[in-house]
Parts: C-alpha cells; structure tokens; sequence
C-alpha cells in the first residue's frame, strides 16, 4: 500500500478516535429531577374542559444546574388520566437546589368525573402520580430529563372547587 494512502486513513481515523474520547469526558449523566406537586387551582372551567394553574416543586440532585427550557406533564388522580400540560418555562435551578415551575394543565370533564368516581364516603385522601419530562436547554446538546412521581391529596385541606381558589396547603 501507498504510505500517501496510509496517511489518508491513519489520520483522520486518529482524529476522529481523539474527537471522540474528548466529547466523552465533557458530557456528564444527569439525574433526573424530582418533582412534587405544589399548588394546584381551577383557572377557568365550561362545559367541557377545565383549566388548573399547577405548580410542581423541580428538585435538582445534581452537581451542576440544570438550565430548564420546558416541561410537559400528565397528572393522573386515584389511577385514572386526569390533565396533561405544558409550559416554556425558562428556569435555572442551581445544583441541589429547588424551584416552583408554574404551568396550566387541562382536564376534561369526563377524566374529572372518572377520577372522582370512585371516591369512598369517608375517604380523606386522593393519590396521585405526575409523569413528564424536563427539555434542558444549556449546552451544545439539548436533552430532555423523564420524571415520575406520586403523592397524596388530603380532601380535609381543599377549599371548594370555585374559579380562582387555590388549595392554599402543599400536598
């Protein structure tokens, strides 16, 4: 073989071997966040869709902050789909620090009334799970961060269902 030839496989194989290698070491794996639910109340409501201000309470457990560009989110209640959304939210939580993430999820009235429906007489508690992804936007690649997570609702602490009230205790 031609040693011009050679060099024109060695070397950009080389280069692109170190090339390689370099990007490795400056991407890190992130955890992903923790997300509770904060706040929730009725924005708007008719006769077919209801509109929630939510807020979720982001946890960032990692080593470096997470630049956050968006969310999206779906909220089940007692196991049954509830309300999805989503918001541009454009926040930097710091490492291991915290932040409310407003955004506005829609319910319609027949997830609503399938959420309710099998409420017992004297339950004081309602489950819920928030499934969703973080859009991180810092760096030369963005990437999105999944997250799950659940709680209880206690029914004692919620105010009646009226525009504009807002469940004033965190769940």
């Amino acid at each position: 073989m031609h040693p011009f030839r050679l060099t024109k496989i060695i070397i950009p194989t080389v280069v692109f071997l170190l090339t390689m290698a370099g990007c490795a070491g400056v991407g890190q794996r992130l955890e992903a966040p923790r997300v509770k639910l904060a706040t929730i109340r009725v924005e708007d409501f008719n006769v077919l869709e209801t509109v929630f201000e939510v807020q979720l309470r982001v946890f960032n457990t990692n080593d470096t902050a997470l630049q956050i560009r968006g969310i999206e989110c779906e909220l089940e209640i007692n196991g049954q789909p509830f309300a999805i959304g989503v918001s541009d939210a454009d926040v930097e939580i710091p490492s291991y620090g915290t932040q409310l993430l407003p955004l506005h999820v829609y319910a319609s009235i027949f997830d609503i009334i399938k959420s309710v429906q099998g409420l017992q007489k004297n339950q004081e508690q309602l489950k819920y799970q928030i499934k969703g992804k973080v859009r991180l936007g810092a760096g030369a690649f963005p990437s999105v961060l999944p997250f799950d997570s659940e709680g209880n609702i206690s029914l004692p602490d919620l105010p009646q269902l009226k525009k504009g009230s807002q469940f004033s205790k965190p769940f």
